[in-house]
């Protein structure tokens, strides 16, 4: 069988497997959300926070409880780092130095999991467990609230309510995230994943010296990192680790993780408004996007001209021979097109063109099908601009699920599609422009990169394009445990996951106070393939005029030399 024949059947394979649990998760999940009754061990967690999950609130409530659980989480697990010295089974490890913990703490409670450590050299089991592997699971959990939020904005009328976001991060946690991990970590341990707490030791010789491995809970942290498209991986060469991803199969149960809630929230959607129709759409939106990007992305890496490239059957550098070119091309793109960061190749020896779609994937917003709840409701925002441009189109009030699209509500999705770009070339532009005092030389990104001209360029444009739309995956070049790019990068990663936050729940308050507007002749019909035409190409062209200078300094020039 050709390796081009093997990559498209594992694309067929995982189509399936999500179109098969699509319609009864999806229902599920509406379920969860939309009922009034709590179970015994939720009750407790209750009790234990202090959290009443009957009271109903408002936007500026549900944000409040967003944002002091989540300073609460950020600081938690930078003490846990900052005294890692003196806690059993540390392994040995040493405390964390501030601005790595910083780093680190920032990236785990924003979703984004950027690493700018050595995972097996650097994090005890105390750390991985009770502070990384406990945030894979909440802050996956608060993304899902705030979709689900935004959700009951469109579907409900006359009243600023938007549900309890204690009892939205409890359910999606316990009735969601740990059954369906549960399950994961056992099927991915019987395909050779390991689980243990077992210390560092030798396992041979290798170049010379000593090799040294330690244990740790690795599959039961490798199915949140995936499902809950979180990405930090328990070892350094994350997804490509055997120990992570021992062969072709697993690799292929991890993409179908990493893909499964947020196709499947769409569903949730249509039935919590009351439309599947509505929810295939969106649906059909990020599917025509993911595969179009899939396809190409196979293109690039097996069609690349050059006669290393074709004596190869494709560019293979920086690929496992175990997952071949086209697994390792699926699940770039599934990581990137979600906010999981998760690999199992190094993107930074991807082809320039190749490298380009990773990061154009990311610029997109993470939307196709973006990360667990931030791509639905990054998606919605969209769904919000389109039909704004359609209005203008034929001269009448926008309108989408019966909900009149005004001044507020264009004006916050306006600055929702803002800010990642702002953060992005802002920070970037930064970081090549500044210059920094001699005695601290090592800290300029001039230094910071392993390549020059438009691959150096493209590392660091790669690697705040990660932090701020929360993915996490590096283009693998850049030295970025330095005190510029941890602190840098970390404000990128908080700014980039709570403010948008903001503007979504702002938006969820100002829809769901409005009265349903009836539909007329006149109105937009947005379950419709023509609506889902208009929305791939709004998508497409915000975007690329927004990145297009900044991506044709970077991969473009890259591809177009090479």
């Amino acid at each position: 069988m050709s390796s081009v024949l093997a990559g498209v059947l594992q694309l067929l394979a995982l189509i399936a497997a999500l179109a098969l649990v699509h319609r009864p998760l999806g229902d599920y999940m509406a379920r969860v959300y939309s009922s009034d009754k709590h179970l015994r061990v939720e009750k407790w967690i209750y009790k234990a926070i202090g959290a009443d999950p009957n009271t109903e609130m408002r936007w500026t409530a549900y944000l409040r409880g967003i944002l002091a659980f989540s300073a609460v989480s950020v600081l938690f697990l930078y003490l846990l780092q900052r005294v890692q010295g003196s806690l059993p089974g540390s392994l040995g490890f040493q405390s964390i130095d501030p601005d790595q913990a910083f780093n680190t703490a920032a990236s785990f409670v924003a979703n984004t999991n950027w690493q700018s450590y050595y995972g097996e050299q650097a994090m005890g089991h105390v750390v991985q467990t009770g502070g990384l592997a406990v945030q894979n699971f909440v802050s996956a959990a608060v993304g899902m609230a705030v979709a689900v939020a935004l959700v009951r904005g469109f579907a409900r009328s006359r009243t600023g309510e938007l549900g309890n976001f204690w009892s939205d991060l409890v359910r999606g946690v316990t009735r969601i995230l740990l059954p369906i991990s549960v399950i994961g970590a056992i099927v991915l341990v019987s395909m050779g994943a390991i689980q243990n707490f077992a210390g560092i030791h030798d396992v041979g010789q290798f170049m010379g010296g000593s090799q040294q491995w330690n244990g740790g809970a690795v599959a039961s942290q490798e199915v949140i990192k995936e499902l809950g498209t979180n990405g930090g991986g328990y070892f350094n060469a994350n997804s490509a680790h055997p120990f992570e991803n021992p062969n072709p199969l697993s690799n292929l149960l991890e993409i179908f993780l990493i893909l499964l809630i947020p196709f499947s929230l769409t569903r949730t959607f249509g039935r919590m408004v009351g439309s599947v129709k509505q929810g295939y759409a969106i649906l059909g939106t990020m599917a025509l996007i993911w595969v179009g990007f899939t396809a190409l992305m196979m293109w690039t890496e097996f069609a690349h001209p050059g006669p290393a490239f074709q004596d190869a059957g494709g560019a293979t550098e920086g690929k496992e021979v175990r997952f071949g070119i086209g697994g390792s091309a699926i699940f770039a793109v599934a990581t990137t097109l979600t906010s999981t960061g998760a690999v199992n190749s190094f993107h930074s020896s991807y082809t320039g063109f190749g490298g380009g779609i990773t990061m154009l994937g990311m610029q997109l917003g993470e939307i196709a099908p973006g990360g667990v709840g931030s791509g639905l409701y990054g998606m919605l925002i969209m769904a919000i601009i389109a039909v704004f441009i359609a209005g203008l189109m034929v001269g009448r009030t926008p309108e989408y699920l019966g909900k009149k699209i005004g001044t507020r509500e264009i004006k916050l999705a306006a600055c929702y599609i803002l800010v990642t770009p702002v953060l992005v070339l802002g920070f970037t532009a930064l970081a090549i422009a500044l210059e920094t005092p001699p005695e601290s030389m090592t800290n300029t990104a001039a230094n910071a990169v392993a390549n020059s001209g438009a691959h150096g360029f493209s590392e660091i444009l790669y690697a705040y394009t990660s932090g701020a739309n929360n993915n996490g995956s590096a283009f693998a070049g850049l030295n970025a445990d330095t005190p510029w790019f941890n602190t840098t990068i970390g404000l990128a990663m908080l700014l980039g996951r709570f403010l948008p936050m903001v503007l979504v729940l702002a938006l969820a308050g100002s829809l769901a106070e409005q009265r349903p507007v009836p539909a007329t002749a006149g109105t937009l019909r947005t379950e419709k393939p023509l609506f889902t035409g208009l929305l791939v190409g709004t998508i497409l062209i915000i975007t690329g005029l927004t990145y297009f200078p900044a991506l044709a300094l970077g991969p473009l020039a890259e591809g177009l030399a090479s």
